[in-house]
């Protein structure tokens, strides 16, 4: 079997060629996948074990010349031409290969979870299907709650208790069954609404919610905690909060900042007050601490909750909730720069 190497190794060493196709079925009969070198080295196992070092070896040198003939041939056939020709690759793509970028989302949502990881916020994550008890109960929501109302949650037919949740505070009350105080945790995450379709809703969207329990928390801390989020990532910012209703906090508040009234869009989007609406937040529920099993006479804490499309459509301009989700490469491609 050496013998037939070194026989192939002389027919490498003689053949020349200025053609294209013919350096590349040369190429092909060698190193392609049927060719003569994976023939060769399927056959090794069949060699005698006192012959398997001298066949690598003259393996090895049959392998390495067959590559350096092609490249030598290649090298020529360029240079005969002026170094314009092209060498057929079919696999080869045709157009320039363009960097991919994240997607705006993305931007915001890893921009989001930088500024909290930096005041000591963890992340928790959990089930996109849920159950009655995370989604609902846990949370102080009675029965009658518009939120389960069929037209505003996904649930499973075959199982009216299982749902696709509707939130991530489900994420938090799984947190806060399985870890005691101090807790200081973000929850991201996609979201099903059962809503229609218009440019500021989605059936899918996503979230960010945060939540703080220890000792003694008031609601100075929660205000404090949102003026630091809202001056890293809008710049100095002037923030407002108005009261509200949440079945789980208690008392509530919806959190706006101040955008200004200095163009015409902001006067269309902020209907000429300049002020927006960002997020939800407020003191948690002492009912929702004892139902995930702290106990509320000893700890308080606060929650908050924003949509990732929302801040996004804010940072960036984005009229139309619907671009983030039509995968158009002229929308993201817009989106190299980070925040």
């Amino acid at each position: 079997m050496i013998d037939r190497i070194k026989e192939y190794l002389e027919q490498v060493n003689a053949f020349e060629s200025n053609d294209v196709q013919a350096i590349e079925d040369f190429r092909v009969s060698y190193a392609g996948k049927k060719g003569i070198l994976n023939s060769l080295f399927a056959s090794f196992r069949e060699v005698p074990a006192d012959e398997k070092k001298a066949f690598g070896q003259e393996l090895n040198i049959l392998k390495a010349a067959v590559a350096d003939k092609v490249k030598e041939l290649q090298s020529q056939q360029l240079s005969s031409n002026g170094g314009s020709a092209r060498i057929s690759d079919p696999t080869r793509t045709p157009f320039p290969i363009q960097t991919g970028n994240r997607h705006p989302l993305s931007v915001v949502k890893n921009r989001i979870i930088d500024i909290f990881t930096q005041i000591g916020f963890t992340i928790s994550e959990g089930p996109e299907i849920e159950d009655d008890w995370h989604n609902f109960t846990a949370l102080n929501l009675p029965e009658y709650h518009p939120a389960r109302d069929m037209q505003d949650t996904f649930f499973i037919q075959t199982d009216p208790d299982i749902l696709l949740r509707t939130h991530t505070s489900s994420v938090q009350v799984r947190y806060m069954e399985k870890n005691q105080p101090p807790i200081r945790t973000i929850s991201p995450g996609r979201v099903f609404r059962n809503e229609a379709i218009s440019s500021r809703a989605h059936c899918i969207f996503h979230q960010v919610e945060g939540l703080y329990i220890a000792k003694n928390v008031s609601f100075a801390d929660l205000k404090q905690t949102l003026q630091y989020f809202t001056e890293s990532l809008f710049g100095n910012s002037k923030i407002r909060l108005r009261p509200s209703y949440f079945p789980f906090t208690e008392p509530s508040a919806e959190v706006d900042i101040y955008w200004g009234l200095e163009t015409e869009t902001d006067y269309r989007i902020t209907k000429g007050t300049g002020w927006l609406e960002i997020m939800g937040c407020g003191m948690v529920d002492p009912n929702v601490l004892e139902n995930c099993g702290i106990d509320p006479n000893e700890y308080s804490g606060f929650a908050f909750g924003m949509g990732i499309e929302r801040i996004a459509m804010l940072l960036y301009q984005i009229s139309d909730i619907r671009l983030f989700f039509e995968n158009d490469v002229r929308f993201l491609k817009q989106f190299k720069a980070t925040l």
